[in-house]
């Protein structure tokens, strides 16, 4: 009895699930590459197709309405941190696109986000594999700064692919966002269509998701830096460097001395403030030594001689 019962609870379980996929696939997209992709962004409201005959319409061209929208809404682009003296309309950045059409927000959304969209863009031009890679990439850094692998990925279609959208086409394919074909083609002046706009979108989503963007670090403060120098013996001068940071937080430490002749670059950098703790806002004073021969003459990178760049004490001063 209980087998039986497991049996039949299985089976509803798999019925269940079915007709979940059935409610949520469009009619047209059976077998398709990208089916379950599409059917995940239709789940998240994404996507809409033809919603008299249920279709989508996976073969089809994107036109630039469509997919400015797609990209605005499946990445969730606002412009909510921003405050306006007047109400912005598309045709203040798109003279050839209307201010009341379905498209019009998202075209203000996306530019006021940075996706460089081309201002002559009319809404109903077909949109190419690399502007909607271009503009894919430019909506997912407005979500962190994510670190890449430096390598460059060779197309064999290289030479079609206009220069301003190579590095975001190299960066989706280092990111697995957009892949090649067997032949290592990219087709970049081939109108996208509607399917793999749907995959490569699932996968920017999946990708800022799933991906640590680079914590944001504090700001660098422009330090005037001072260089002293004091006797130790006759061998040996300490060397300081001092400044004022802007708060208790920084420091800086001698990252590297380079001999130059008889000089003795001291190279300087900024220790950071731990982002996780609170600091007072007060001008501070910090400084840290280091032990150079006494026959270099320690200097700044910054300055020309040591003249320029030491006050000394003792005799590293003669």
């Amino acid at each position: 009895m209980k087998k039986r019962s497991f049996i039949v609870l299985a089976l509803v379980a798999m019925m269940l699930f079915t007709l979940g996929q059935t409610v949520w696939a469009f009619k047209d997209i059976k077998n398709d590459p990208n089916e379950q992709k599409i059917i995940e962004l239709k789940k998240l409201g994404v996507l809409s197709g033809d919603q008299k005959e249920d279709k989508f319409n996976p073969k089809g061209k994107v036109s630039y309405a469509a997919g400015i929208s797609m990209i605005v809404k499946g990445l969730d682009l606002n412009i909510d941190h921003i405050r306006f003296i007047k109400e912005p309309k598309a045709s203040d950045y798109f003279p050839n696109l209307k201010d009341d059409a379905w498209y019009s927000k998202a075209f203000i959304i996306a530019n006021l986000n940075g996706l460089e969209i081309p201002k002559t863009v009319k809404a109903n031009d077909t949109m190419t594999r690399e502007q909607f890679a271009h503009h894919l990439f430019k909506a997912i850094l407005t979500k962190g700064d994510f670190a890449f692998i430096e390598i460059f990925m060779t197309l064999e279609d290289e030479a079609d692919v206009n220069s301003a959208y190579m590095d975001s086409i190299q960066k989706l394919i280092i990111s697995k966002v957009v892949t090649l074909d067997s032949s290592n083609k990219f087709y970049p002046k081939q109108a996208i269509t509607r399917s793999d706009a749907a995959g490569w979108l699932h996968d920017a989503i999946k990708f800022v998701k799933e991906t640590t963007p680079i914590p944001e670090l504090p700001e660098q403060p422009a330090l005037d830096l001072k260089l002293s120098v004091t006797a130790v013996n006759s061998d040996i001068n300490k060397v300081t460097v001092s400044t004022q940071v802007p708060h208790p937080g920084y420091s800086i430490r001698i990252s590297s001395i380079g001999f130059e002749g008889d000089k003795a670059v001291i190279n300087v950098e900024t220790v950071l403030p731990d982002p996780d703790k609170m600091y007072p806002q007060v001008m501070t004073d910090v400084q840290v030594s280091t032990y150079v021969d006494a026959v270099f003459k320690p200097v700044l990178p910054s300055k020309t001689s040591a003249d320029e760049s030491v006050s000394s004490s003792g005799s590293a001063a003669e």
